[in-house]
């Protein structure tokens, strides 16, 4: 009796486990405060205000970013940019080393000079499909790479949609650059 007793507790505990979505394919909230599972690299200054990352420029380049490659996903997140900063999230980066050519680098500067490398786009790979202004006030970002299928939403709309065989899997990191300053807040990632 006992013993069955704990095999049923255990199979339900199990259940309870997977429909708290707590297994494989659940989502996880990356760049928590004191967490070891990412770094701080360059000139900018990040710090955490209660439950938001920010990042701050005078002028010079900084980033987070994980410890983990990531290969297929989907990463969300919040970001709430100020007029000057120059920011950006960049997946599947090769190095440790930031670029736009070893990373697929996601843009959010809306007075970006060359407006094709704008926010929505990803930067000298496909120019935003739509138009978003997120200057001053939250908004969403949504990112899916899957093999070599990337897609990008803003505020729920479809600003890049490529296919690419570049980079197959890489480090996520988000910058800050210029003088200004960008919020996160949010930031998940669900691996599939």
């Amino acid at each position: 009796m006992i013993k069955s007793l704990t095999s049923f507790w255990l199979f339900g505990l199990v259940l309870l486990f997977i429909s708290c979505g707590l297994g494989k394919d659940a989502e996880k909230v990356i760049f928590v405060k004191d967490s070891n599972e990412w770094f701080q690299e360059g000139r900018a200054s990040w710090k955490f205000d209660g439950d938001l990352l920010v990042g701050t420029s005078l002028g010079g380049s900084g980033f987070v970013m994980t410890n983990k490659k990531y290969q297929n996903f989907t990463l969300s997140l919040e970001f709430y940019p100020d007029s000057g900063i120059n920011s950006g999230i960049f997946v599947r980066c090769k190095n440790k080393e930031i670029s736009n050519t070893d990373c697929y680098e996601m843009n959010i500067w809306d007075f970006h000079p060359d407006q094709e490398s704008r926010t929505g786009s990803i930067v000298t790979r496909s120019k935003p499909l739509v138009n978003v202004e997120t200057v001053g006030k939250w908004n969403s970002y949504k990112i899916t790479c899957k093999s070599n299928h990337i897609r990008t939403w803003i505020n729920g709309k479809l600003t890049a949609d490529i296919y690419d065989d570049d980079l197959s899997q890489g480090y996520i990191a988000l910058q800050a650059t210029e003088p200004g300053r960008i919020k996160f807040r949010n930031v998940k990632i669900k691996e599939f």
